[in-house]
């Protein structure tokens, strides 16, 4: 939701800013963010894909927050728009159409527009004459406006404004215009893609976000702080996400899947890590041997989901140490498979390809 005022009283050479991320990772960073003395977060809100984190930040500030690993994407922001502003004048008669070329209009202020395109130029490359941009839009639902409607609108603004520019498929420039609030919508100007900022290999159709492997590995803890080592183990370790973010986190990985086609995988996204084919059930490793264990448990379970999830965690408290942390990303973890050594301390609601899941983290006892 966003804050009371909407945004704080910018400090001088502070631009505002946005971040999208997974929808329930905006809490987490939120906090990163905040953490940074160069940023002041202002808000947060959700366009129905993402959820959104509104901040200010200088030259440093928005370098902490393009080297986020929890953050999708990062825009500079242009402007925004109500669409009980200008957009509501004429009526109800009014059409979408005028409805949606109002809001892009109104959310490109020309001063704006330039001062993103600075940030641009400095974070990306140099801007010449001809450009060639492409617009996004997101929206809370299909009514009163939708996608294309405000797609075609801003594509039409940036045009008239910017004639010697393209409109083009992929293009240099990337604008969103986004609902993030009911009727309150956003423009923007991507700053880099998310794989380009972190270095991230490319990530596998129905592999786990990258940036959602990274909010996990980051409620493990700090490597350098886990007890009696830093090694984290992912028992169901899929195509090795975990293991890429875990490793780029300071922290010794270790990775098993019962599918031989996920070791290999994983073997590829994560290289250099120790990968074999493994039980999460049974698992092959002497007791309290990890500092952490971090793994998305698969939703096709073999058997019954409980009895699949309570073997899983009874092994997972058995091989990690007293005073590690066990994150998991589950549907549904119920209280009789918890075993006693595990101490739920934090749950994350988060949607994910449209499925609500939740991070679980545990404290061991």
């Amino acid at each position: 939701m966003p804050n009371r005022s909407g945004r704080s009283r910018t400090r001088p050479r502070q631009l505002p800013m946005f971040a999208t991320c997974t929808p329930g990772v905006g809490r987490l960073l939120r906090v990163q963010l905040a953490a940074a003395d160069s940023i002041d977060v202002t808000g947060s809100g959700f366009d129905g894909r993402c959820d959104i984190v509104f901040f200010d930040s200088d030259r440093a500030g928005r370098a902490h927050a393009l080297r986020s690993r929890l953050a999708e994407d990062v825009f500079a922001e242009i402007g925004r728009a109500n669409r009980g502003d200008r957009a509501s004048q004429g009526g109800a008669s009014r059409s979408r159409a005028a409805w949606a070329g109002a809001v892009a209009s109104t959310a490109w202020p020309p001063t704006a527009v330039e001062r993103a395109l600075s940030v641009w130029a400095d974070e990306v490359r140099q801007l010449s004459g001809s450009m060639t941009y492409r617009v996004t839009a997101q929206v809370r639902g299909q009514v009163p406006l939708q996608r294309s409607d405000l797609r075609r609108a801003m594509a039409e603004v940036i045009g008239a404004d910017k004639p010697r520019w393209k409109f083009a498929d992929p293009a240099q420039l990337d604008f969103e215009l986004s609902e993030w609030h009911d009727g309150q919508y956003v423009a923007g100007l991507r700053i880099g893609a998310a794989a380009q900022r972190t270095g991230r290999p490319t990530e596998l159709p129905g592999s786990l976000p990258a940036t959602v492997a990274a909010a996990m590995v980051q409620l493990a803890g700090d490597a350098t702080a886990a007890p009696r080592g830093k090694t984290l183990l992912d028992p169901c370790c899929g195509a090795g996400t975990i293991l890429a973010e875990a490793t780029a986190a300071g922290w010794t990985a270790e990775g098993t899947d019962m599918d031989a086609a996920a070791v290999e995988a994983a073997s590829r996204t994560a290289t250099g890590v120790p990968v074999q084919l493994g039980d999460a059930r049974d698992l092959l490793l002497a007791d309290d041997c990890v500092s952490a264990c971090v793994s998305w448990l698969p939703g096709q379970a073999p058997g019954s989901w409980q009895a699949f999830a309570g073997a899983v965690l009874a092994e997972l408290s058995r091989v990690t140490r007293s005073g590690g942390r066990v994150v998991l990303l589950a549907p549904d973890l119920p209280r009789a498979v918890i075993p006693p050594a595990l101490r739920l301390r934090k749950q994350f609601p988060i949607q994910l390809r449209g499925a609500k899941l939740s991070i679980w983290v545990f404290h061991r006892a």
